[in-house]
C-alpha cells in the first residue's frame, strides 16, 4: 500500500509540474527544443574534438575563444574576447618515447604542458632512480649520478589495480595486505623526496641544474589507465609523464641493474608572452537591463586529454542554454551573460578578473549559475551561505520537471565556496552565485585533469537534462518580479579548527602568469 501511494504521490508531482509546463508556454517550448532540437554533439564535436584541448597560453585556446564568440553571433547574440592578462605562451607537439634498452618497446606517455623542447632528433639516456640519500647535503653530494640521465621522481606504485577492483575482487587477507604496502610504499616515496631538501615542485629543477637529460613522472589518478596530467617546472629540459604500467616497467629495470634507456622526442613551442582572455556574450534584458543573471563556466582545461567534462560539458550547457533562450526568449526582463572563463585551472583567474573589473555587473547580479564538474546530470544546490537563498531557488526550481528536480539535494542556507571553481570568485564579493554540483560518473579518478577526459565520456541525456534546468533557471530568475537578496547567514564554527568562519575575501587574478 506504501509503494502505491508513493507512486500516486509522484505521479501527482508529475502533472502538477505538466501543468505548470502547460501553463506557461515559454518553459514548454524550452523543454521540447532542449530535447528534440538539441545542438550539444555538434557543439561538443566541434569544441572537443576538433579545437581539443584547451591549455592557457595555447593557440587551441586562443582558438576556443574565437570559435565560441563566433558560433554566438551566428545565433544572433552579442559575443566578445575580453583580455584580462597575459601567460606564457606555449605550443605542444609530437611526444614518442621508446624503450630501446634492454629491449624495444614504445612506451605510453606524454610531455607535461609547458615543458621545453628535445628537438626533433630527440634525447637518448639511461633511466636511473633518484638518489636515495639520508639528509639533503647527503643528495646534494649525490647528484652528480644524475648528469645525462633521465631520473624517475615518482613513486612507483604498489599495484596498478584500482580500490574498487580490489574490493571487488581480493581476499579481506589480501586486500588489507594491500593496502599496507599502499601506505609503506606511499610513506617511504614521500621520505625519499623530503631528504632531498627540495619539494616536489622545486625538485625537477635541482635535477636540471645537475645535469639531468630529463624528469620522468607517472601521476596515477586510481582508475585504469588514467593519469592525472598538469604542468613541468622545468626550463631547459623534458618532462614527461608515463602511464603507470610503463613507469613501473622502467621503474623495476633500473631499480634490478638493468640500466634501460628510453629514447624521447618531446617537440614544443615556447611562443612568449600572449594574452588571456573571457569570451563574454549577452542578450539584454527589456525591463531591466543593469541587473543580471550569469551562466558561467570555464572554458579553458589541462591537455592530458581534450577536456570533455572538464569543462567541454559546461561550456556547452551554457552555449545551448544561451542558444535555446535567445530564439524563445529574445526579450528577458534582464540581461542575460554567458562568461567563459579563461584561466580557471592555474586559480580562477578569468573569472576573479571579470569580478575586479566589472563591479556595476558584479553589484547587480540576479543570480550566477555555474556548472564545472562533470558530465553527470545535477545532484546538488547548495545555498552558499546566503540566508534567503531557498526562497528564490526554490521558487525557480518549481516548474523544472520532476524527473529532473526529483534527483536535485539542496542545502539552504549552506556555506559560501572559497574556491574549486569559478562561482566562487562572485560569492566572495557578495553576489548570489551558485554552483549546479553534478552526478559523479567517476569523475575524479578517471576524467577529472587525466588523459582519459575526452569526448567519449560525455552522457549527453545528462548534459541535456542540465540545460534544461539551467534555462528554466534562468527564466525564472530573470521573470522574477523580487530581486534576491544578499544577506549573508552568521557562519557556524568549523570543525576542523575550532573558530567560526568567515566569509571569503575577494582576490585578484594573476595576470601575467607563467612567466617567471
Amino acid at each position: 500500500m506504501k509503494k502505491i501511494s508513493g507512486i500516486l504521490f509522484f505521479c501527482f508531482l508529475l502533472i502538477g509540474n505538466i501543468s505548470v509546463a502547460q501553463e506557461d508556454p515559454v518553459i514548454a517550448r524550452i523543454i521540447q527544443e532542449a530535447e528534440e532540437n538539441s545542438k550539444l554533439e555538434n557543439l561538443a564535436h566541434s569544441l572537443i574534438d576538433s579545437i581539443g584541448p584547451r591549455l592557457v597560453g595555447t593557440p587551441e585556446m586562443k582558438n576556443s575563444h574565437d570559435w565560441v564568440a563566433k558560433k554566438y553571433k551566428s545565433w544572433g547574440i552579442e559575443a566578445e574576447n575580453q583580455q584580462y592578462g597575459t601567460w606564457r605562451g606555449w605550443e605542444r607537439g609530437i611526444t614518442h618515447i621508446d624503450l630501446v634498452e634492454p629491449r624495444l618497446r614504445t612506451l605510453q606517455g606524454r610531455q607535461l604542458a609547458w615543458s621545453p623542447s628535445t628537438g626533433k632528433k630527440g634525447v637518448t639516456a639511461e633511466v636511473v632512480l633518484l638518489p636515495e640519500a639520508s639528509d639533503s647535503t647527503a643528495f646534494a653530494n649525490m647528484l652528480s649520478k644524475v648528469k645525462g640521465k633521465f631520473v624517475m621522481i615518482s613513486v612507483n606504485e604498489a599495484t596498478g589495480r584500482p580500490p574498487y577492483n580490489w574490493e571487488e575482487w581480493a581476499t579481506e587477507k589480501s586486500w588489507e595486505k594491500m593496502q599496507k604496502t599502499i601506505k609503506e610504499t606511499d610513506s617511504l616515496w614521500r621520505d625519499r623526496i623530503e631528504k632531498t631538501g627540495y619539494g616536489y615542485r622545486e625538485l625537477p629543477g635541482a635535477l636540471e641544474k645537475a645535469g639531468a637529460a630529463g624528469i620522468v613522472t607517472s601521476n596515477w589518478s586510481h582508475g585504469f589507465g588514467a593519469n592525472k596530467i598538469f604542468g613541468g617546472y622545468t626550463s631547459e629540459i623534458p618532462t614527461i609523464d608515463l602511464n603507470l604500467e610503463d613507469y613501473g616497467l622502467l621503474y623495476r629495470l633500473a631499480e634490478n641493474g638493468s640500466a634501460p634507456k628510453i629514447k624521447v622526442v618531446a617537440e614544443s613551442k615556447d611562443l612568449g608572452e600572449v594574452p588571456t582572455f573571457n569570451t563574454i556574450a549577452r542578450i539584454k534584458g527589456s525591463e531591466k537591463p543593469e541587473e543580471y543573471i550569469i551562466l558561467s563556466a570555464h572554458l579553458d582545461s589541462w591537455d592530458g586529454g581534450t577536456g570533455a567534462t572538464d569543462n567541454g560539458s559546461g561550456t556547452i550547457v551554457m552555449m545551448e542554454t544561451m542558444r535555446i533562450l535567445k530564439k524563445l526568449y529574445p526579450n528577458p526582463k534582464r540581461t542575460i551573460i554567458a562568461g567563459h572563463w579563461g584561466g580557471e585551472e592555474q586559480g580562477l583567474n578569468g573569472s576573479r578578473a571579470f569580478v575586479k573589473d566589472n563591479p556595476e555587473i558584479v553589484d547587480n547580479v540576479q543570480a550566477l549559475f555555474n556548472q564545472d564538474n562533470g558530465t553527470g546530470r545535477v545532484k546538488n544546490i547548495n545555498g552558499q551561505g546566503f540566508l534567503h537563498s531557498y526562497d528564490y531557488i526554490g521558487r525557480w526550481l518549481e516548474p523544472v520537471p520532476q524527473e529532473i528536480k526529483g534527483e536535485i539535494e539542496t542545502t539552504f542556507p549552506g556555506i559560501p565556496s572559497s574556491g574549486g571553481t569559478d562561482h566562487a570568485a562572485f560569492v566572495a564579493a557578495g553576489a548570489p552565485a551558485f554552483m549546479l554540483n553534478s552526478l559523479n560518473w567517476s569523475y575524479w579518478d578517471y576524467t577529472w585533469h587525466t588523459n582519459l577526459d575526452t569526448y567519449d565520456k560525455l552522457v549527453f541525456d545528462d548534459v541535456r537534462s542540465n540545460v534544461i534546468l539551467t534555462a528554466i533557471l534562468t527564466y525564472m530568475a530573470s521573470e522574477d518580479p523580487e530581486t534576491t537578496s544578499r544577506e549573508r547567514r552568521i557562519l557556524p564554527v568549523s570543525r576542523r579548527t575550532g573558530e567560526q568562519m568567515t566569509w571569503p575575501e575577494p582576490r585578484d587574478a594573476n595576470r601575467k602568469g607563467g612567466l617567471d
